[in-house]
C-alpha cells in the first residue's frame, strides 16, 4: 500500500495548474457533499427506532453514511491525523446534507434532485479544470484517487497549520 505522502505527491501531479487547483477546491468538496447526499436516500435494509442529534435513528442508516464509515477506515490505514481531519469533514458534510435538504424544499427540489444539479455541475468543473491542465483526472489511473482528492486538500490546511500527518 502506498504511504499517504506517496498518494498525495501522485495526486498533485495532474494539479499543478492554479486555476484548475482553485477549480477543486471548490468542486472536489461539493462532489463530496452531494455523492453523500445522493447516497443519504438510499436507506439500509434495518432501520433501528430512536433519536440521535434530533434525527430518527432510521435517518442515519443509509449509504451515505456507509461510505463515510469506509472512507474513514481507508484513511486511517494510511494517516490517523488526515483521518481524524477528514471526520470533521465528513461531520460538516452531514450538517450541510441536512442543509442542502432544507433548501431543497425552499426551492421545491428534493434532495437527490439538488444534489445530482451540483454533482454534475461540479463534475463538469473538474473536467474544465483539467482541460486547463491539460492532463487527464488521476482517478483515470486508479479510482482509489477520488478518495485522495479530499485529503490532498485537507493536507494544504494542515501545512498552513503546521499539522503533521
Amino acid at each position: 500500500m502506498r504511504s499517504v505522502d506517496e498518494w498525495l505527491l501522485a495526486y498533485g501531479e495532474s494539479h499543478q495548474n492554479p486555476t484548475n487547483k482553485l477549480i477543486h477546491w471548490v468542486c472536489v468538496p461539493l462532489i463530496f457533499m452531494t455523492l453523500i447526499g445522493l447516497l443519504w436516500g438510499v436507506s439500509l435494509p434495518w432501520v433501528p427506532q430512536g433519536e440521535w442529534m434530533g434525527h430518527s435513528l432510521g435517518e442515519w442508516s443509509n449509504l451515505g453514511v456507509v461510505l463515510i464509515l469506509f472512507s474513514l477506515v481507508y484513511y486511517s490505514l494510511i494517516s490517523i491525523p488526515l483521518a481524524l481531519g477528514m471526520g470533521v469533514v465528513s461531520a460538516l458534510t452531514i450538517w450541510s446534507v441536512f442543509g442542502l435538504q432544507s433548501l431543497g424544499g425552499i426551492v421545491g427540489l428534493s434532495l437527490v434532485q439538488l444534489c445530482l444539479l451540483i454533482f454534475t455541475l461540479a463534475w463538469i468543473g473538474q473536467f474544465i479544470g483539467h482541460k486547463i491542465e491539460g492532463k487527464k483526472p488521476s482517478f483515470f489511473e486508479d479510482l482509489q484517487f477520488l478518495l485522495i482528492g479530499p485529503l490532498w486538500l485537507l493536507s494544504f490546511i494542515y501545512q498552513r497549520l503546521g499539522v503533521r500527518y
